[in-house]
């Protein structure tokens, strides 16, 4: 095997390497999954960016430019694609986040049950995310509620109960219960 291989193939592993490490990070961005998880390797821009930007390298690595006119004609395609790369990883760094919370309210009975209301707009609209958070560290699990966005009219979130849960909006009204294991049932949906 060449060098010029060898280079292809590490740098076609890194690239599903960053692939392997962004997985877990996704799939505890579903309801029920894992805080800190999602929290450390839920960045698609970053890790799905490096993956594409090695792969892109692997191909450029693979091929050979021997006339002035085609490394030109390369550079001239090249050059725009990094220029954009580099401005949306920077404003995905700048701009991306979990959002802004709202509101944090412990469980009446479970301190350990945790109420939050974050605002996830990328504008200035507000979009609601309630999620209940349980237990703590590396084992701390969040559980989507729902969704609202400015036009469904949310107006709060609160524990109405020991494991008790209601989400009012100006349409409905939520109830969820909460087990002792603080995974939420429900919901009870009560129209306005």
């Amino acid at each position: 095997m060449t060098r010029r291989n060898r280079i292809v193939w590490w740098l076609r592993g890194a690239a599903l390497a960053a692939l392997l490490v962004y997985l877990p990070g996704y799939l505890s961005s579903r309801s029920g999954g894992l805080v800190e998880v999602e929290r450390r390797l839920n960045h698609p821009v970053l890790l799905i960016g490096a993956a594409v930007v090695l792969l892109v390298a692997s191909v450029v690595v693979r091929f050979e430019f021997r006339t002035r006119w085609a490394q030109i004609g390369f550079a001239a395609v090249l050059s725009p694609l990094i220029v954009i790369g580099i401005a949306i990883g920077t404003l995905s760094f700048v701009v991306g986040g979990d959002g802004r919370l709202i509101e944090r309210k412990p469980g009446p009975d479970h301190p350990d049950h945790v109420l939050t209301v974050t605002d996830i707009a990328f504008s200035i609209d507000p979009v609601y995310r309630v999620e209940l958070l349980t237990g703590g560290g590396w084992s701390a699990r969040h559980w989507s509620l729902g969704t609202w966005g400015e036009n469904d009219g949310f107006l709060k979130a609160e524990w109405t109960g020991p494991g008790r849960i209601t989400v009012t909006a100006t349409h409905e009204t939520r109830v969820y219960t909460v087990d002792g294991d603080g995974r939420p049932a429900g919901p009870e949906v009560t129209r306005r």
